[in-house]
């Protein structure tokens, strides 16, 4: 079975490759880490994973984005 997936989302380029590596370095051998850099990438993300049976352990997303 595929590990859980922890999808990340920030409009900030810099924010997001930080926040994504340092999820890898904490949690690569439990889950899964995705990114995306807007709420429409991350709903298409998230309809991809769920039509693959992927499941989703976590959202964690920009509080401030357009």
């Amino acid at each position: 079975m595929s590990k859980p997936v922890i999808l990340t989302v920030d409009d900030d380029p810099e924010v997001l490759n930080a926040v994504e590596r340092d999820l890898r370095h904490h949690f690569r051998a439990e889950y899964r880490i995705v990114k995306a850099s807007s709420g429409a990438q991350a709903l298409d993300t998230v309809r991809q994973l769920q039509q693959r049976g992927a499941q989703l352990a976590l959202f964690l997303v920009d509080e401030r984005m357009p």
